[in-house]
């Protein structure tokens, strides 16, 4: 693995994701996230049929592969945000979601209605960008639980 990389893999989420929920570098500490899903701890697509309480299972995913890579919601630069649907409601109703959990942190997003998503019955999916200027006190996580290779 290059140096200056690390990639978070929380506890909290499930390890049926074949991939690290988030990867930090330096310098700057930014923060990449894989696209959070409607993912329970075991695995399972929660809200089956439901886009706005998908969208929050996403966020509260997001929120977690965000804390494990010493990130919040505020230090997000740029979303993308994507719905499996051809109804612009549908658009609306996960975007609303989505810009409840930031509250005033309007950092700039992008919506897109798509085909279809990666995991059985997924409707929404949030990938993110964030920043951080350093690991907050006592450091970045290196036990081994959220960082591996």
């Amino acid at each position: 693995m290059t140096s200056g990389i690390e990639l978070v893999r929380p506890p909290a989420l499930s390890h049926a994701a074949p991939y690290a929920y988030a990867a930090v570098s330096d310098p700057g500490r930014m923060v990449f996230t894989a696209g959070a899903c409607p993912l329970d701890a075991d695995g399972a697509t929660v809200a089956v049929g439901d886009v706005a309480g998908q969208a929050r299972q996403v966020m509260a995913n997001l929120v977690t592969a965000l804390a494990a890579a010493g990130a919040t919601l505020t230090d997000v630069l740029k979303t993308t945000v994507y719905v499996a649907t051809t109804d612009r409601d549908d658009l609306r109703t996960a975007w609303d979601v989505v810009r409840t959990a930031f509250g005033e942190h309007a950092a700039p997003s992008t919506l897109v209605g798509v085909t279809v998503l990666g995991y059985p019955d997924q409707l929404v999916e949030v990938e993110a960008v964030a920043v951080r200027d350093s690991w907050p006190e006592p450091g970045p996580p290196g036990d081994g639980s959220t960082v591996g290779g």
